[in-house]
C-alpha cells in the first residue's frame, strides 16, 4: 500500500481538500484500497479544528464528505511512515524540511510538482476563492495518481504484490 501525507500550513483547507479528493479520485478507479492518503500541518495553530467551511462546502457540492476531518500536526517521526510527503507551496515544503531536518530520501514534493505546470496552490484561507484552490488540487491529484500508474511501482494489498501500470491497462 502507499502511503500519501498532504501536507499545508494548517491542515484546514487545502492539504485535507487533496487528502479526500485523492482518495475519491482512486476511489473512482476501483484502486481505494492500494492508497492510504492523509493529511497534516505543518503548524499547531489550528489543531483539533475541523475542516474550513470553505473546503467543506466545495467538497459537498462535489458530492465528498470530510465531516470528521480534524487538524493534526506534523511530526518528526512521519518522514519514515509515509512514502510520499506532498506540501501545498513552497513554503510548506521549508517547514517540512525543517521538522524532517532534510530529505534524504526525497520524499517530499509540492502536490503541483505532478502537474504538466509545477506550481505552489495558493492558499484560500488568504484568497478566498476555493474553487480555485479545488482546481488546482483535482489537477494535483489527477497527476499524482497518473504518475503513480505510470511509474510501475509495486504495491502490496494484503499480502499480494500489484503492479500498477498492469492495473492501469485493466482500467
Amino acid at each position: 500500500m502507499t502511503r500519501i501525507l498532504f501536507v499545508c500550513h494548517g491542515n484546514i483547507c487545502r492539504s485535507p481538500m487533496a487528502e479526500f479528493v485523492f482518495r475519491e479520485m482512486a476511489e473512482k478507479r476501483g484502486m481505494g484500497a492500494l492508497f492510504h492518503a492523509a493529511s497534516a500541518a505543518t503548524s499547531g495553530e489550528e489543531l483539533g479544528n475541523p475542516v474550513h467551511q470553505g473546503t467543506r462546502e466545495k467538497l459537498q457540492a462535489v458530492g465528498i464528505s470530510c465531516a470528521d476531518k480534524r487538524a493534526v500536526r506534523l511530526r518528526p517521526d512521519d518522514y519514515r511512515a509515509w512514502d510520499l510527503l506532498l506540501g501545498m507551496d513552497s513554503y510548506n515544503l521549508s517547514n517540512m524540511r525543517r521538522i524532517f531536518g532534510g530529505d534524504p530520501e526525497r520524499r517530499m514534493y509540492r502536490l503541483l510538482d505532478y502537474s504538466a505546470h509545477p506550481r505552489d496552490i495558493a492558499d484560500p484561507w488568504y484568497t478566498g476563492d476555493f474553487d480555485a484552490t479545488y482546481a488546482d488540487v483535482c489537477e494535483g491529484c489527477g497527476a499524482l495518481l497518473e504518475h503513480l500508474l505510470r511509474g510501475g511501482l509495486l504495491l502490496c494489498v494484503e499480502g499480494n504484490a500489484y503492479s500498477l501500470a498492469a492495473i492501469a491497462s485493466c482500467t
